[in-house]
């Protein structure tokens, strides 16, 4: 099958060097809105893959994705942000990365080369096949990933992939792959640029979709979200208020009693 790594075509802009900062950004945004439309191009990959992942989640599965790199750290950025948007297990959606903790903040040199650490790295967590692993990876070559998809394919475990080249190692090997092609990147094979932007579209749709199909929104409100902070406190009191349309006193009231939005409504609505 023909594989041409796109990511790593020659920038369809040349002397970078000689824009001006007005040129520079405004050919950057030129390319950016170009991703938005390869990723609606590949609407029909990512329904497929969040539908196994609600039926994996539904009963008493994880999700974990996997990666390297800038990829590594888009997959651990929407794994972190899940508990508290929608108030879930920590343990519910995990991202790894080659090279660790470590390699979040600094490059961990040859770490993403390894085709054994992907798969220790999950069997950490005691990974089964009631689980789901998501390989991430723009290149669709890196051997940590696709390794470590191949290991969980030889133990009937379910494997998606985002990738941002047609026809990779990493798609071949992805039972549902994603497929989103942003082309050339205006710095020649930077792809923490438009494939970045790509993936990180792509995981917004995977865990926010995955979510509402789990229960954790009514209507278009975070019913379930950690109460974290005082805006997210102010903003719970508000959902109560509009939802039950008892005074702002009350609301804080329902708030500071139960604790979560859903079950200040739902107790109050049951007479508690």
């Amino acid at each position: 099958m023909e594989f041409t790594k796109t990511t790593e075509l020659e920038s369809n802009y040349n002397h970078l060097e000689k824009m001006t900062i007005s040129e520079l950004i405004i050919n950057i945004n030129k390319e950016d809105r170009t991703v938005p439309l390869a990723v609606e191009k590949a609407l029909p990959q990512i329904e497929t893959l969040i539908s196994q992942i609600v039926d994996k989640l539904k009963n008493g599965g994880r999700l974990f994705y996997i990666g390297a790199g800038t990829s590594g750290r888009l997959g651990i950025l929407d794994a972190s942000e899940c508990p508290p948007t929608f108030g879930v297990s920590h343990d519910l959606v995990i991202g790894l990365i080659a090279g660790g903790d470590a390699a979040i903040r600094k490059a961990v040199e040859f770490a993403e080369d390894s085709k054994t650490q992907g798969w220790k790295d999950l069997k950490k967590h005691h990974i089964s096949n009631k689980d789901v692993v998501v390989g991430i990876a723009a290149s669709g070559t890196t051997p940590y990933v696709i390794h470590a998809l191949e290991t969980c394919n030889d133990n009937n475990i379910i494997t998606g992939c985002i990738t941002c080249n047609k026809n990779s190692p990493l798609s071949i090997t992805a039972k549902f792959p994603i497929e989103v092609i942003v082309g050339p990147e205006f710095v020649t094979g930077s792809s923490r640029m438009k494939a970045g932007t790509a993936q990180k579209l792509v995981l917004n749709m995977i865990s926010t979709a995955t979510m509402i199909k789990l229960g954790h929104i009514k209507d278009n409100k975070m019913v379930d979200m950690q109460l974290s902070n005082n805006k997210l406190l102010e903003r719970g009191t508000k959902m109560i208020l509009t939802e039950l349309q008892v005074s702002e006193n009350k609301a804080k009231q329902l708030l500071n009693t139960y604790k979560n939005v859903r079950e200040a409504i739902k107790n109050y609505k049951n007479g508690n």
